[in-house]
């Protein structure tokens, strides 16, 4: 019995033992844990706190206090509670009753607490904080304990406000600057439209079904087709356009207006958003139409003074001659009246007479000669060369106009034989048509010359992309014009130069719009075999 009793006392020894080491190893275990937390609570960059249920501050980490030093009981002042004393005073005047009104709604409702404010660091000076808390509850749900984080965020709210700033100010900009500003998606969907222009039309938000029905109504019915045809193209093409149309105004007059449009490409070379501006040139296109205006009527006052000036000296120089013939001829009847008729004066008057005549026609054949060149002025050459002569005299106009010449002459063109003065006087003249026939189009100015080869002549194509020509047939008539400052003599000379040469001109429509001029020149029978050079 003895030695039971010792064996059972022996046995409990030992269970009392290993139960002491397994508690003692627990609460090794357990002080290491709470070491090891506190250590994260300490080192994690944040401002961790706790509150009781009813709020009161029981703990702030090391963090926390090096920012605000102070520590959880150095806040407290007579007649007011722990939290409200810290609140009065850490917190920025202005932040302290939301910040209480917040923290004692979630400690009544028992609902996650989030706030912003001010906070004074230990230097003075007030910082922007993000605060949340959450509650812990019992297993009954009874909140226990309040844990709480505050993140300092004073750096990323000024950055905010200076990015608001800054599109604040680019905003001014946008609405000050004299011109309609708009932005489309890489769809071609309105996604900004400037507040001037939104004024302008009479709307207060830019809903794209609003905007794109109210600004469309505004556009000359006869300029609709060129712009949607030109938006289109540059959303397929991903191509920058500018283009000019009449945009109707308030009183119900039209003025010109230039739109201008851009893609915005990410690295990739996508296109990430279009940017456009309308500007209004109507008074640059007036004066422009002025000045059109006022050159035509010097060249036409010009020429006027010109032709009376020729005028006065033919008259001078046929008046003479003419003058002897009439005198001749009253002393040659006055001699044949005579009884009896004086025959021998008679004849040496006619004799005069026919003097005279001959002098009057050797004038005019001197007149004549300074405005007919003759075959002995036409020398086989290379029309290349005289094309790109007239492309280099127009090239100026043509840029000032927005016009863009191309240019194709064949490399298997013989020789022809041509007067290069006459030659290019053709060119320049269907050339300038061809550029004035575009002036009150938008875009797409495109003045193409192209010169090929047919069976035995050299056939010449100047097309543009114009309103094209309603009597092709009449063009070529001597002062047929359908220009209002034109004389209609121009294409007339054109044809008496190209017939002179014995080829041909004529006219024919463009597709899908415009008109096309062309003329040939026959081929020399012995030069087919010389290429242009």
């Amino acid at each position: 019995m003895l030695q039971l009793f010792l064996a059972i006392s022996a046995f409990s020894a030992l269970i009392v033992a290993a139960i002491s080491r397994q508690h003692h190893l627990a609460v090794l275990t357990l002080r290491q844990s709470e070491r090891s937390l506190l250590e994260l609570i300490e080192t994690v960059p944040a401002l961790l706190w706790r509150l009781a249920p009813d709020g009161e501050p029981i703990f702030f980490n090391k963090h926390m206090i090096d920012f605000l030093g102070l520590g959880v009981t150095d806040c407290e002042k007579p007649g007011m509670n722990r939290l409200a004393a810290t609140i009065q005073t850490v917190v920025h005047p202005d932040d302290r009753a939301g910040l209480g009104d917040a923290l004692n709604a979630s400690l009544k409702t028992g609902e996650r607490f989030f706030q912003r404010s001010r906070m004074r660091r230990a230097d003075g000076v007030y910082r922007w904080i993000e605060s949340r808390a959450e509650p812990m509850r019992d297993w009954d749900g009874v909140i226990i304990q309040w844990y709480g984080v505050s993140v300092d965020i004073d750096d990323e709210v000024r950055a905010q406000k200076a990015l608001q700033e800054s599109e604040r100010q680019l905003q001014q900009i946008i609405d000050a600057v004299p011109a309609n500003i708009w932005s489309w998606t890489p769809a071609g969907e309105m996604s900004y439209v400037s507040k001037r222009y939104l004024d302008y039309l009479g709307l207060t938000d830019a809903n794209p079904e609003d905007f794109e029905r109210v600004a469309q109504a505004l556009v000359h019915p006869d300029d609709i087709p060129e712009v949607q045809r030109t938006t289109a193209t540059c959303l397929q093409t991903g191509e920058a356009f500018v283009m000019r149309y009449r945009r109707r105004e308030k009183n119900g007059s039209y003025r010109w207006m230039e739109g201008r449009c851009e893609p915005l490409r990410d690295r990739d070379g996508t296109i990430a958003q279009w940017y456009g501006v309308s500007l209004d040139v109507d008074d640059q296109v007036q004066s422009r139409e002025e000045l059109r205006v006022a050159q035509d009527n010097l060249a036409r006052a010009s020429q006027a003074a010109s032709l009376a000036e020729l005028s006065a000296s033919i008259a001078h120089e046929v008046a003479q001659p003419l003058a002897a013939v009439v005198s001749s001829s009253d002393a040659c009847r006055h001699w044949l009246l005579a009884e009896p008729p004086n025959i021998e004066r008679a004849q040496k008057t006619l004799e005069r007479i026919l003097q005279s005549a001959n002098s009057a026609v050797e004038v005019v054949s001197r007149i004549r000669a300074l405005f007919k060149h003759s075959e002995e002025t036409r020398n086989l050459a290379p029309l290349g060369r005289v094309i790109s002569e007239a492309r280099d005299l127009m090239a100026e106009d043509a840029s000032r106009r927005s016009v863009y010449m191309d240019v194709e002459v064949a490399s298997d063109l013989p020789l022809v034989a041509f007067d290069r003065v006459q030659i290019q006087q053709v060119l320049i003249n269907l050339i300038r048509n061809a550029v004035d026939a575009m002036d009150t189009m938008m875009s797409d100015k495109v003045l193409k010359v192209r010169v090929h080869r047919m069976e035995h002549a050299i056939q010449v194509e100047i097309s543009d992309r114009g309103r094209g020509i309603e009597v092709p047939d009449r063009i070529f008539e001597p002062f047929f014009t359908t220009k209002r400052q034109g004389m209609g003599m121009g294409l007339a000379i054109c044809r008496s130069i190209v017939e002179s040469h014995g080829g041909k001109i004529w006219a024919q429509k463009n597709e899908p719009q415009g008109a096309i001029l062309v003329f040939t020149l026959p081929i020399e029978p012995d030069s087919s075999h010389e290429p242009t050079g």
